[in-house]
């Protein structure tokens, strides 16, 4: 006689921070302009110390410029329901599976940017390690890491955000950071600065943004283990383009609304989509990747 009560509350769900389109420049594409978008930038003159003579220009030097190309691509995914789902699940409601594609995704635009800067080719490497095969748990993210860093930002002319660099970084990576006695908490400067989304605090000159959905190489480093990744970035490392006005959205088709492809009003869909977006790394010398092991 005992019985199994069914609580119709779900249990929450909580996203993510999703950090790594905010610190890019953002390019919108006026539409019927075609999927790639072009950007250039003259290269800078080579430092001249050598003196005119009387009356004589010298020689002329050429002028030089190099161009970035993005390619624009549409994203999304849904889900097809039936009529006798949303008459008898308890939980299939309509509101919940539009924050559910919601949700899904913010967070894959998201990792479309991540994916993107984890191709940055100016790698540091934990503890002296030669390549991302050599790393193990001990080789973890120290401060040492992020100043040299920061040594290799600067030496490249990378600008800041107003006066400090910027990490993303990972919880586990974060957690043996926070060992460093010159770590600062965010709650000691937040009243007087504006705080990035997901700003845990700062060091060395780097403020430091946390994420879960922050780059792990699963299993890339020595005897299987997993690599974090660590993107340090200056002002202008990467931008993100997108068709002007497109953004990204949830789309809901009721049932009967496909005409004879649903002759018994049965089949309803709902998902997500963008048109048109695409992220790239625009300078490469602003943005350094730093890889270490990790605390389990």
């Amino acid at each position: 006689g005992m019985q199994t009560y069914y609580n119709r509350e779900l249990l929450r769900t909580f996203e993510p921070n999703l950090v790594h389109l905010q610190f890019g420049d953002e390019h919108r594409m006026p539409p019927h302009s075609g999927l790639v978008m072009n950007m250039r930038k003259l290269i800078p003159l080579e430092t001249n110390t050598k003196a005119l003579s009387e009356g004589d220009p010298g020689e002329s030097v050429m002028l030089a410029e190099t161009e970035v190309t993005v390619q624009l691509q549409q994203y999304g995914e849904y889900a097809r329901c039936t009529d006798k789902l949303d008459l008898t699940h308890l939980d299939m409601d309509i509101m919940r599976r539009t924050k559910l594609f919601g949700d899904a995704g913010a967070r894959s635009i998201d990792a479309v940017v991540r994916e993107e800067l984890a191709k940055c080719a100016n790698v540091i490497y934990a503890n002296g390690k030669t390549s991302r095969a050599s790393l193990t748990a001990a080789d973890k993210l120290t401060s040492k890491e992020l100043r040299k860093a920061v040594k290799a930002l600067k030496k490249n002319h990378a600008q800041t955000f107003g006066g400090y660099y910027v990490a993303i970084i990972g919880p586990d990576t974060m957690y043996d950071l926070q060992e460093d006695d010159a770590f600062v908490k965010v709650s000691q400067y937040q009243d007087k600065e504006n705080i990035y989304t997901g700003e845990v605090g700062r060091l060395f000159g780097v403020r430091l943004v946390e994420t879960t959905e922050a780059k792990v190489f699963e299993g890339a480093g020595a005897s299987g283990a997993d690599v974090a990744s660590v993107i340090v970035l200056g002002q202008y490392a990467y931008g993100v383009t997108s068709l002007k006005g497109a953004k990204p959205r949830v789309i809901v088709k009721p049932a009967g609304s496909a005409g004879t492809a649903d002759p018994l009003d049965q089949i309803s869909t709902v998902g997500w989509k963008m048109d048109g977006f695409g992220a790239k790394l625009l300078q490469p010398e602003y943005a350094v990747r730093i890889e270490c092991g990790f605390s389990a």
